[in-house]
């Protein structure tokens, strides 16, 4: 088991540091053009948000042909160790980030040549559309690997020859590589549609401003308040992670940055109080992937989310926010019960109080103040990112240390070197976005994914779970979001909305211009629609309604505002699953990349953090079957406060221990409150019951702890 151990962790480090070992040296020439690369790009990209009126076509193009040349440089095609070696893939690197360019301005010259040809290819069009298609594949490989533009081949070649030899469902009858070429490289359906255009507005901006963010200091300020806040309570440094990651995800969205960022500190703190390693960075590593979670950047989930279902960004945030508490609360609870368990002491990690330090940097929060804000009152989330910018340059002349002409080229130059990435994934998989709107194959996979559930909707989610695991072993999450929502995101609303619809026919609710529909499948039935009937009857007659009718009958019958938090339900449960890469083996980069600060084997700290962030999985099917999202102030609170109850009580449950150890006997009644508690019955008063039976597990679990002076151990 060692040597699997061993082996499993030096394939870590090469994967973790592989694009930091390629990463060209920041003091040599390239490097110093990367950096005033990365600044000018950076500025244009805010002029495109702000000012610009040029096509968004274009600017997608600009877009695609800066970040593969930066990429290019910043990533080279292989690792070489000799001078002459590095020389000449250094020549190969600069000439196919200029071919980038020269793609991109080929598209933007000879746009209107091809349309008053009517469309008709000539030998240059060819050239310069394979060209741009194979860039991008090429530096998706640098990137993220093989598996990306593999896939891509494989969803390319299906348009234009195996998809004619495929029999049953999935059976196309092709379209022309001319087509295909058009609508990849010069229409704004492909690399430069829509995913395109979330990249350069919202992401962007976001990435540039956590990056401000970041080299004002406060980052600094959230590890230092969050270390304050919970450190010196028994099991703080677990809490300190939970609440550092929390907050350092609002700002960068990213969960191995949130590992590398603030594991550092908190795993060998958490170490240090007395929690075992693997735990800690279990942990570190389901507190991180909750990072993606939180607002207002959740990666580039929130942007997509809303560019998807035409759901206003600021309402998208809103939504989340409270799932995402529910998540760290879920990781805080674990943390809890380890501490008790393990007899986790206090640490000492500062000795100012938290009055201190927040008076030294009560300015940091400012830019997140003003974000907020601008959102609120109607403002774009990229002018509301553009704004919050200069806020952060303006609140540092409140420090000590202020931002100088100097700290913001570096923030421009690192936040184009953190865009770099990103932006050639998200072009990337457009050109599989791309292929799914030509071929129909979304809804062709939605309606396979229902017919195998059998219109069961748990079975629904089970599956969307598999997918997202599957992918995730090769797709960062994002990639594998845009993936899975184009693919199944359908089957979900379609699923949660005729649940809705059985509910209502079931309490006599259906709106008369919808009855219409249920008349012409039988007339008989659909006269018991005016008074509430069984729901066995409401789903055989539900089943009568063709597949064709379905769509306006439950247009009729919900409302469109209750619809749209349906669809936005659907997306933040594929969203939620494609989190769980991060934290499940066999491939969980977050986990592995706290394994390499704990020291402890990758494989069995996979498995840790798969068990602390169960709260990936409860969520989702709250989202599902309650009214968590879309429900009224009332319904949402209610749904929340059980919740955290209920995954308490599970964790008690999971773990075998509250306070102190549970008997099997106590371990199952805790089980069962726990699902009592998130069960969606719509019975407060059995809520209620199985909240006072958990706390008095609790009260009693507590009672039976050992003296704390016995046990070495300080209360919180």
């Amino acid at each position: 088991m060692n040597s699997i151990d061993t082996q499993t962790d030096r394939e870590t480090s090469e994967k973790l540091k592989s694009l930091e070992l390629l990463q060209r040296s920041e003091s040599s020439l390239t490097g110093r053009f990367i950096y005033w690369a990365g600044v000018a790009f950076a500025l244009v990209h805010i002029y495109f948000n702000t000012l610009s009126t040029v096509s968004e076509l274009w600017v997608s193009a600009i877009h695609f042909g800066g970040f593969a040349l930066l990429c290019a440089l910043m990533v080279p095609m292989v690792r070489c160790h000799t001078a002459g070696a590095q020389r000449l893939t250094l020549l190969l690197d600069i000439l196919l980030g200029c071919a980038a360019i020269v793609c991109a301005a080929y598209l933007i010259g000879f746009e209107d040549a091809l349309y008053d040809r009517g469309v008709k290819f000539v030998q240059f069009d060819w050239v310069f559309s394979i060209c741009a298609i194979f860039i991008a594949l090429e530096m998706a490989r640098r990137t993220t690997g093989w598996f990306i533009p593999c896939m891509i081949l494989v969803a390319l070649t299906y348009v234009f020859w195996w998809g004619q030899y495929v029999d049953g469902i999935f059976g196309f009858p092709g379209l022309s590589l001319e087509t295909l070429l058009f609508r990849s490289y010069f229409s704004s359906e492909g690399m430069f549609g829509q995913i395109a255009r979330i990249s350069w507005t919202y992401v962007f901006m976001f990435i540039l401003f956590g990056a401000f963010l970041v080299k004002s200091g406060a980052g600094d300020f959230i590890i230092e308040l969050s270390r304050c806040a919970a450190g010196r309570m028994v099991g703080g440094p677990g809490f300190v992670a939970v609440l550092g990651s929390g907050l350092m995800g609002s700002v960068s969205g990213s969960s191995v940055a949130n590992t590398v960022s603030t594991g550092v500190i908190t795993i060998p703190l958490m170490q240090k109080a007395g929690f075992p390693p693997r735990f800690a960075a279990g942990v570190e590593a389901a507190a991180s992937t909750g990072g993606q979670l939180m607002p207002p950047v959740m990666g580039a989930g929130a942007f997509i989310m809303a560019s998807y279902t035409q759901i206003p960004y600021v309402d998208v945030i809103a939504v989340a926010a409270l799932p995402a508490l529910l998540y760290f609360l879920s990781v805080g609870f674990f943390v809890r019960v380890e501490a008790m368990r393990s007899q986790a002491h206090a640490v000492e990690l500062d000795t100012r109080s938290i009055g201190e330090v927040f008076r030294d940097g009560w300015h940091y929060l400012l830019p997140l103040v003003v974000l907020v804000s601008l959102l609120v009152y109607g403002f774009t989330p990229t002018y509301a990112a553009g704004i919050s910018i200069i806020s952060v340059v303006a609140s540092s002349w409140l420090s000590k240390h202020p931002m100088g002409l100097r700290d913001v080229f570096d923030a421009l130059a690192q936040g184009s070197k953190n865009m770099a990435t990103t932006a050639m994934l998200l072009i990337s998989v457009g050109l599989v976005v791309n292929v799914v709107a030509m071929t129909g194959i979304g809804n062709t996979f939605s309606l396979m994914v229902a017919e195998w559930a059998g219109g069961s909707l748990l079975i629904t989610i089970i599956l969307v779970a598999l997918a997202s695991l599957i992918l995730g072993m090769g797709l960062p999450v994002t990639a594998s979001y845009i993936v899975l929502a184009t693919l199944s995101a359908p089957a979900l609303y379609n699923l949660i909305a005729e649940m809705q619809l059985i509910e209502m026919m079931v309490n006599g609710t259906v709106p008369e211009i919808a009855r219409t529909i249920f008349l012409l499948v039988d007339a008989d039935k659909a006269a018991l629609l005016a008074d509430p009937m069984s729901k066995i009857d409401a789903q055989q007659l539900l089943a009568l309604v063709p597949g064709d009718f379905k769509g306006q009958l439950l247009e009729q019958a919900i409302d469109p505002a209750r619809l749209a938090m349906i669809l936005l339900s659907a997306h933040m449960i594929i969203f939620w699953l494609s989190q769980d890469s991060n934290v499940t083996p066999p491939v969980c980069l977050t986990a592995f990349a706290a394994a390499a600060i704990a020291k402890t084997p990758p494989m069995a700290t996979g498995f840790t953090a798969w068990k602390i962030a169960k709260g990936l999985y409860i969520v989702p099917l709250l989202f599902a079957y309650t009214n968590f999202i879309g429900g009224t102030t009332m319904e949402v609170l209610s749904v929340f406060f059980f919740s955290v109850f209920g995954i308490y009580a599970l964790v008690g449950f999971m773990e075998g221990y509250l306070e102190s150890p549970l008997n099997i006997v106590l371990r199952v009644l805790s089980g069962l409150a726990g699902v009592a508690m998130l069960w969606p019955h719509g019975e407060w008063w059995i809520s209620s019951l199985a909240l006072l039976c958990f706390l008095a597990l609790f009260i009693y679990s507590r009672l039976r702890k050992q003296d704390p002076a016995e046990a070495g151990v300080t209360t919180a």
